[in-house]
This record gives structure tokens, C-alpha cells and sequence, in this order.
């Protein structure tokens, strides 16, 4: 199957690279275009894939087209584009009844990646009319699957969806910054820290498909020692609803609120 990206921002890279790195099913071939950028020749060159002239040529050649370029131009392009046979939406907070008023002869999926599909552990949340041809919804969903974990849900979650792993990687990072600062300052080497607080949050998220974040927390907290005393710094300083603040915010940025 061939996979046409219509704009070769940072997460239709990621996905590119996770398709290019992946051992399980792949698109046969990669296409791209840009705005002008440059960006669709460099992510062809980096994914052994093609950087064709305009859109137009991108949709006939594909079997799926992604749409990854800015929200705001989606209704210039859907205006410039013949029909494509099956369309993979990353526009953020864009519903997918716009989408199918927009495109009423395609088979749309309204996706929501994160950043780790480049590394194939992506979590990836998909949404799709109720009408949707089945068959090529399959296709889709199998060459998703390579990516990462999928997560079919409702089109008025994908909001939520996109607050909580969406951007959640960019949230993670952060505490993985903080942890590796203070192990510099206390002199360790920083690209073995940061190993070691990256194989930690690795070892973490394996947990957590085991036992709940309170057993985990429990655990780890040995009554008097030095996990509680970090664990009392963090309510202190009010840490956990930080978080939920963030993801709060997200939200609402979405929404336009």
C-alpha cells in the first residue's frame, strides 16, 4: 500500500520513521509533499521514500493520503484535491463530520499519534464514522498497528484523548529533564543519567500494565525512606495537579475555550 503525506511536519516524520524502521507491515511506498518548505524532499530522502510535485499527484498515486499540514489550510486543500479513496486525518480539534462534509466520497479516519510512533511504541487513537467501508478501514488500522498501541474511541473523545497522550510525551520529558539535572549536578555523567532515567520510565510504563500507579508508588515508597520524602516534596509543591493543569490546558487550547 502506498501512504501519501500531505505535509512533512514533525509528526508525519515521526510516522514516516517508524514506518521505515518497522519490521511489521509497512506502506510499500512513501510519498510527500510541502508548502514549499523543503521539508517533503529531506523526509523522502531520510525514508527512502518520493517527494512528488503537488497534491494532486500524491492523491492519485496513493492508497491512503495523510493529511499533516496546519488545520487552518484544510479547507484550501480539500478544495484543490480530487477524491482521495481513503483519507488519515492528524488535524488537531477537527471533527470528523467537517472531514466527511469536506471529503464525502473518501473513507476517513480521524487519527491522534504521539511522538513514540517513531520508535514504534507510539500510542495512536483513532476515530472513524459509523459508515465507514470496512475493508479499508482494516488496512488501515493493520498498518497503524506497526506504529504502536491503537485505541479505537469515540470522535468527541479524541480531545481527551490528545490531552492525555497526545501531548503527554512533551509532559514526560520534563520530569525526565529534572531527574537527569539533578543527577549532573551530584556529578554523574549526563548521557548516563538520562540512560538511566529513560530505562526507569521504560521499566515504569511496563509496570503500569501490571499494577495501578498507587501499588506502584507504594512499592517503591518504603515508609521513613527516601522515595517518601521525595513523594511528600512533590504534594508539597503541588506537582501532581501541575500536571493535571497541563493536560487541563491542552484542552482547552483544543477547544478554542
Amino acid at each position: 500500500m502506498i501512504v501519501g503525506f500531505i505535509g512533512s511536519g514533525n509528526m508525519a516524520a515521526a510516522m514516516a520513521r517508524g514506518w521505515a524502521a518497522s519490521e511489521g507491515n509497512s506502506p510499500s511506498e512513501m510519498l510527500f509533499t510541502d508548502s514549499g518548505s523543503g521539508r517533503a524532499t529531506a523526509l523522502a530522502a531520510e525514508v527512502d521514500g518520493r517527494a512528488v510535485a503537488d497534491n494532486a499527484e500524491l492523491v492519485h498515486s496513493s492508497d491512503f493520503v495523510v493529511l499533516a499540514m496546519k488545520p487552518a489550510s484544510l479547507d484550501d486543500v480539500a478544495e484543490s484535491l480530487p477524491s482521495p479513496r481513503a483519507i488519515l486525518s492528524l488535524l488537531g480539534a477537527t471533527r470528523l463530520s467537517r472531514l466527511v462534509g469536506l471529503f464525502p466520497d473518501s473513507t476517513i479516519l480521524r487519527l491522534m499519534p504521539n511522538l513514540a510512533v517513531e520508535a514504534g511504541r507510539g500510542v495512536i487513537a483513532v476515530a472513524e464514522p459509523e459508515d465507514s467501508d470496512r475493508e479499508i478501514v482494516a488496512d488501515a488500522l493493520s498498518l497503524l498497528e506497526s506504529l504502536g498501541s491503537v485505541a479505537e474511541l469515540a470522535d468527541d473523545q479524541m480531545d481527551a484523548a490528545t490531552a492525555v497522550m497526545g501531548c503527554s510525551p512533551a509532559y514526560f520529558a520534563v520530569v525526565a529533564d529534572a531527574l537527569a539535572r539533578t543527577g549532573v549536578a551530584e556529578g554523574l555523567d549526563p548521557e548516563t543519567c538520562l540512560t538511566m532515567v529513560a530505562e526507569s520510565l521504560a521499566g515504569t510504563a511496563e509496570l503500569l500494565k501490571r499494577r495501578t500507579p498507587f501499588e506502584i508508588q507504594v512499592a517503591v515508597a518504603s515508609p521513613g525512606g527516601s522515595t517518601e520524602a521525595g513523594l511528600e516534596a512533590l504534594e508539597k509543591t503541588g506537582a501532581a495537579e501541575s500536571f493535571e493543569a497541563a493536560a487541563l490546558a491542552s484542552l482547552v487550547r483544543m477547544r478554542g475555550e
